[in-house]
């Protein structure tokens, strides 16, 4: 039975990593006959598992969708990526939903992944929810372990502006802030608290050196990672007035912006930012009367976006 209950569980293992597993190839990777093979997909049937059965020579088996949600097979970054993202999704809004299917993930897993789980639960602060750039799951952990382990880090870092550079540092928290995630850190070499995009940072290693860890200024990690990026220069400075209660404004930019309530149904929107394709879809999204009173830039990338949208609308079919 044991050898039978291990032989299954190789097998769902393999459903789930093709769409596709022709009899033959399959039943050569568990080293069974056809035979066993088709009993083996019977009691995953059982199981609740939709396992789709082809005839013939080219015959072969396929994991589809199923009713209900039977159990999944995941590897240890596979584990690891669930846990990022249910910690993103409960900044969200679904802070219930994502707990409950959190603790379920971490009660079954063996102890050195729950460290790992406990390592990026302990040192994130939640910030935004947002997609972003695709992280190395192994380099984020890397980069918990660190925080949870107060243990100095290597790794290279490329900027916005410059060459690539090594950093050594004392890490403190990641942040989820907008679409990307945050490394806040003291860094030792330039002697002062520093934030690192994740998706920037190549070959994170911990260094087996401890630390005593430093008192971050106003001690909220997503404050002051929020109050450094207002300070950084960006390429536009964006002024609009519009015809809006400033709360209706407010709840649609959030953290991107400042509203200046100017009267019961006028406010006034600043942005600093690089890319003004996010203050343009502001304005088309809020559809009300505005004043746009700098940057020129903005005029122009107004009415550039309205005449694309006015041609396609009035494009024949």
């Amino acid at each position: 039975m044991a050898n039978t209950s291990a032989r299954m569980l190789r097998l769902l293992s393999l459903l789930q990593t093709h769409r596709y597993w022709p009899g033959s190839e399959l039943a050569g990777r568990l080293d069974v006959s056809p035979r066993t093979l088709r009993r083996d997909v019977d009691r995953l049937r059982e199981l609740g598992y939709p396992v789709d059965a082809s005839r013939g020579v080219a015959g072969g088996y396929q994991l589809q969708a199923g009713a209900a949600m039977p159990p999944l097979l995941l590897d240890d970054d596979e584990a690891v990526a669930i846990a990022v993202g249910l910690r993103t999704s409960a900044v969200a809004g679904f802070e219930e939903t994502s707990v409950r299917a959190l603790a379920k993930v971490i009660q079954l897993l063996p102890p050195r992944l729950r460290r790992r789980i406990d390592a990026l639960r302990a040192v994130t602060a939640p910030g935004v929810l947002g997609g972003g750039p695709t992280l190395d799951a192994a380099a984020l952990t890397t980069l918990a372990m660190a925080c949870r382990g107060e243990e100095r880090l290597r790794f290279h870092y490329s900027p916005r502006e410059g060459s690539s550079s090594s950093r050594y540092v004392e890490p403190h928290h990641l942040v989820p802030i907008g679409r990307r995630w945050y490394l806040v850190a003291w860094d030792l070499e330039r002697g002062d608290w520093r934030s690192f995009r994740v998706d920037r940072l190549a070959g994170p290693e911990l260094t087996g050196a401890r630390f005593r860890p430093r008192d971050l200024p106003g001690g909220d990690p997503a404050a002051w990672l929020r109050a450094r990026m207002s300070r950084i220069p960006a390429r536009y400075d964006v002024s609009v007035v519009l015809e809006t209660p400033a709360a209706s404004l407010r709840a649609l930019i959030g953290q991107y912006g400042t509203v200046d309530e100017l009267g019961e149904a006028t406010c006034r929107m600043h942005m600093n930012t690089d890319d003004l394709g996010w203050p343009v879809m502001v304005l088309g999204v809020m559809g009300v009367p505005f004043t746009i009173e700098s940057p020129d830039e903005l005029r122009d990338s107004v009415r550039a976006t309205a005449e694309t949208l006015l041609r396609g609308a009035t494009a024949a079919p």
